[in-house]
């Protein structure tokens, strides 16, 4: 078995991998709640793999309920070393078609009310995020999609919106004239966490519609979305293994190495015992 464990996040349907072996589940409390599901771990040729339903199976977690720290927490506790987070988005322009696949380079912050930091409470950490996604882990996605002749555009930004509701018309127009690229829910608090835990972080975007700014076009609604969704399930699990495959071999990412040594404004003396104990999976090698 190679020493790459890989955290692949997205839908419930991901770990349904033919060849996929060994296959358990894995139930983990963290000390900032309970993730959104159980783990699922396999191996595929000697890559262990570690799932995560990012809403929970059954899809019982709305984007703005998702315990994003202690899904974080939970993959690290897991071992997993990169993470490949699968999204379906709304295009935000009109060569991203629905079925595409884009593998985004940045993020950009519409939330309002996430945790999306390990840090606080008494601990002070500053971590750089100037380049959010893994650049070993997107040159994977992208020779991976491309291998197989799926239709993969080469970075995006992905605007990170509050929902759960979708965007207003006036809100869609705005954000074209910002020059996004996709637009959901989820992704960015996933990559900051990563990044803070030290877990090199990648998200392969699936459009499934025009959000709401289309003029020929409908209007994003949640069949649509699904239909699509389906559609790319397959080609997502072919995505997934070409990754496995590719990163089997790969030597240990370094993008996010070492990231959190530097973070730290708080004196190690003032950081309490309660706060050690939280942190200690995160970045307990760094507190002294």
């Amino acid at each position: 078995m190679s020493g790459t464990t890989i955290g692949i996040i997205g839908g419930s349907g991901l770990y349904d991998i033919q060849g996929l072996e060994d296959v358990r589940e894995l139930e983990l409390s963290t000390p900032f709640g309970a993730p959104s599901d159980a783990l699922i771990t396999g191996t595929y040729r000697g890559t262990r793999l570690v799932f995560l339903p990012r809403h929970g199976r059954g899809h019982r977690i709305a984007p703005n309920e998702i315990n994003f720290r202690a899904n974080v927490w939970a993959l690290k506790k897991a071992g997993v070393s990169r993470i490949v987070s699968v999204s379906a988005v709304g295009s935000m322009r009109e060569d991203i078609h629905p079925g595409d696949f884009v593998v985004i380079d940045q993020f950009f912050d519409r939330t309002r009310h996430r945790a999306d930091t390990f840090f606080g409470n008494g601990v002070v950490a500053h971590v750089l995020f100037a380049d959010p996604v893994c650049p070993e882990v997107r040159a994977a996605l992208l020779a991976g999609g491309k291998a197989l002749g799926l239709t993969m555009h080469d970075g995006g930004t992905y605007l990170n919106m509050e929902g759960p509701q979708f965007s207003t018309r006036a809100e869609s127009r705005i954000y074209r004239q910002w020059s996004v690229d996709v637009i959901r829910m989820t992704n960015l608090q996933e990559a900051k966490l990563a990044r803070e835990a030290e877990i090199a972080y990648a998200t392969v975007a699936l459009p499934t519609d025009y959000d709401c700014w289309h003029e020929t076009e409908a209007d994003v609604d949640v069949a649509a979305v699904v239909r699509v969704l389906l559609a790319n399930g397959e080609k997502a699990k072919r995505v997934i293994v070409e990754v496995a495959r590719r990163m089997s071999t790969a030597a240990e990412a370094i993008s996010c190495r070492g990231a959190m040594e530097h973070a730290f404004l708080s004196s190690k003396d003032a950081i309490s015992a309660d706060a050690r104990r939280r942190l200690a999976q995160i970045a307990g090698q760094y507190l002294g």
